[in-house]
């Protein structure tokens, strides 16, 4: 079983998606600087009962890097095009860390296109991250990625990480987390990509795009939603993890304490079992648009707008 690459061209720019296996579909949503290829070791877990798909976001792997929107909202869309052009007209979204959020927005903007749904240290679901990541979010951060993400450093910082870990010490996997999440920087082109897919999500004070709000939608729907945490996640805190659980009463929590934050890196092995449970333990469940306003509930029915004294308004 291989995981095979392929392109397509959507709206004028490059899109590259790998794919293994066959079955019902399941897309696979990568995060941050990482791309398909981080999926591998799941998809070919999963590869004998299911069709795995995962695209690289515009501006990841070796998608184009377009000057344009890199909102959660433009991603969502961008993979709902790849699964028209390919014929796939619902599916399993499963995503990790910034592709959680693109998940959540592509449940949010196609539910019937949604079998399930399957967030990864998923961000998107509070305002705390990793000071790594608001720094990079400030003024003057495009001149110092430059300096830092050279690959002559981020050799050494992945070396220097292997050696630690083969010694025994923890520090070595967070050094090692360090060199993987700069090494895909190395290029001016990325590096510019990359910020424009943070500020869209975080800025100097954290994550400033939350799912809080609307996780009870999640609640009221009939859609089977999977949670699942690295137990040394530092991150996204694990905390978001488990108050998404409890504002979704019907998904399910898991953690995996060999992971940090990339359990598709870190423990693969382990995920596939987690996501291979979930699939086969669930019936996919996209939502009609005539639905959705029964999803919707109450809290947003219409009501007549009254001005600031209290008076009706009129017009």
């Amino acid at each position: 079983m291989t995981f095979d690459a392929f392109d397509i061209e959507l709206h004028g720019h490059p899109m590259v998606y790998r794919q293994a296996g066959s079955g019902p579909p399941v897309v696979l949503v990568h995060g941050m600087v990482n791309s398909s290829r981080h999926w591998e070791k799941v998809a070919l877990a999963l590869a004998d009962r299911y069709t795995l798909i995962a695209p690289d976001l515009i501006g990841h792997g070796d998608s184009a890097g377009p000057r344009g929107d890199y909102s959660l909202g433009a991603h969502a869309s961008r993979i709902r095009d790849l699964l028209a052009a390919i014929g796939v007209e619902s599916a399993t979204l499963v995503g990790h860390s910034y592709g959680g959020g693109v998940a959540m927005q592509f449940f949010w903007q196609f539910p019937q296109r949604t079998e399930r749904l399957a967030l990864i240290s998923s961000g998107g679901l509070g305002p705390e991250v990793s000071p790594m990541l608001r720094s990079a979010a400030l003024p003057g951060a495009s001149a110092l990625l430059s300096l830092v993400a050279n690959r002559r450093l981020v050799t050494a910082l992945d070396a220097a990480g292997a050696r630690l870990r083969e010694g025994g010490l923890h520090a070595g996997v967070h050094l090692q987390a360090v060199a993987r999440a700069m090494h895909p920087l190395t290029g001016p082109g990325a590096r510019g990509a990359f910020l424009q897919t943070l500020r869209s999500v975080i800025d100097g004070r954290g994550q400033r795009v939350a799912a809080n709000d609307r996780l009870y939608l999640l609640g009221h729907a009939p859609t089977p939603t999977l949670i699942v945490w690295g137990g040394r996640d530092n991150t996204i805190p694990i905390a978001h993890g488990r108050a998404a659980h409890q504002a979704i009463p019907s998904s399910r929590f898991e953690v995996l304490d060999r992971a940090a934050h990339f359990p598709h890196l870190e423990d693969p092995a382990g995920l596939a079992t987690v996501l291979a449970g979930f699939l086969e333990t669930s019936a996919g469940a996209p939502i009609p648009d005539s639905e959705w306003g029964e999803v919707i509930d109450g809290r947003s029915a219409p009501k007549k707008a009254t001005s600031a004294s209290g008076a009706n308004q009129t017009t």
